[in-house]
């Protein structure tokens, strides 16, 4: 499985990905279907070199690296982590939903902040969640979706997984608008970084036995959940005929 690389906004549309991904294959079940060209995919030929590279990488590096964290890191630990960037991602999903003139989500993702941050021990436990504030994962390729920017063809990015040119142009204004970037020490910045992509692709591990054990072409049904998924991240799961 390519497996996206996370960072900061980006980490949590890898995380959005994964979790579509996982609902996707209950719905899907064993069934398979003949691969037909998609006419968000002209560069189709191009994107399913860049797969088999991120495959290859995934295999050798990655999901090793989180089959061991998950089997030495105790549970409650592996939760703490994963809530801890949970709670970076949404200072940046909270500038874009202000970003998107969304007020109620802007005030639900800032009570969420600070709940988590003030009393969930800086954003180890998701204190949030409990008390019924709901979290809404924002980024800027989403803020430009809203604001009428096309998504362009799709694109399978070397070891940074699935985009579209929309979010690729995207990433830079993600990459500064995350706080871990803006860490100024350059050890610590690099441990966080190692460890948001260890956290993520640990996630990954509970669809992969299921994936393998489908009949299906995996590079397709990667990209049509994920255009999917992006287009119900832009218009709220309710799309225009013709977005």
């Amino acid at each position: 499985m390519s497996s996206p690389l996370l960072r900061n906004s980006a980490f949590g549309r890898a995380a959005r990905w994964l979790g579509t991904v996982f609902l996707s294959l209950g719905l899907l079940g064993c069934a398979s279907a003949p691969v037909e060209k998609n006419p968000a995919d002209p560069y189709e030929s191009f994107n399913r070199g860049v797969y088999k590279f991120n495959d290859v990488v995934d295999r050798a590096v990655m999901r090793p690296v989180a089959v061991a964290y998950v089997d030495v890191v105790p549970e409650p630990v592996r939760n703490g982590v994963n809530n801890f960037f949970n709670n970076l991602v949404d200072v940046w999903s909270f500038a874009n939903s202000v970003m998107q003139a969304r007020a109620q989500q802007s005030a639900q993702t800032f009570m969420r902040v600070n709940v988590n941050t003030f009393f969930g021990l800086g954003g180890l436990l998701d204190v949030a969640t409990e008390v019924g504030l709901e979290r809404h994962r924002e980024d800027f390729g989403q803020t430009l979706g809203r604001w009428g920017v096309p998504s362009g063809p799709y694109l399978m990015l070397p070891i940074l997984g699935p985009s579209t040119v929309r979010d690729t142009a995207a990433l830079p204004v993600d990459y500064m608008g995350g706080l871990i970037s803006n860490v100024d020490n350059i050890p610590i910045r690099n441990t966080m970084y190692g460890m948001r992509l260890i956290d993520a692709r640990a996630d990954l591990l509970k669809v992969d036995k299921l994936l393998d054990q489908m009949a299906l072409d995996r590079y397709s049904f990667t990209r049509d959940v994920f255009l999917q998924r992006r287009l119900n991240d832009v218009y709220d799961g309710n799309p225009p005929d013709n977005p």
